[in-house]
């Protein structure tokens, strides 16, 4: 367990959701060079140049995006109270 407060929760998500996020569009970017021999190398340098630019994105743009997910929305009654 990583030494990070649960209020800190959104940066670890963040993080590992725009990192996974990356990863496959990377790779799936990278796919005509699956015949060349640089296909790995072009799809890690690919996927951590996009992921260094995503995580700010998806650290500033996330309170807005569940914003609007939630207007878009509606509750069910069995939902938990929001915070």
């Amino acid at each position: 367990m990583l030494p990070i407060a649960r209020r800190h929760h959104h940066y670890v998500f963040a993080v590992l959701q725009s990192g996974l996020t990356t990863l496959l569009a990377s790779g799936i970017a990278s796919l005509p060079l699956i015949d060349e021999s640089r296909f790995v190398q072009h799809w890690l340098w690919s996927w951590l140049t996009a992921w260094m630019l995503m995580v700010p994105v998806v650290v500033m743009a996330a309170p807005t995006i569940r914003r609007i997910a939630l207007a878009l929305t509606r509750a069910d009654p069995s939902d938990p109270p929001r915070p």
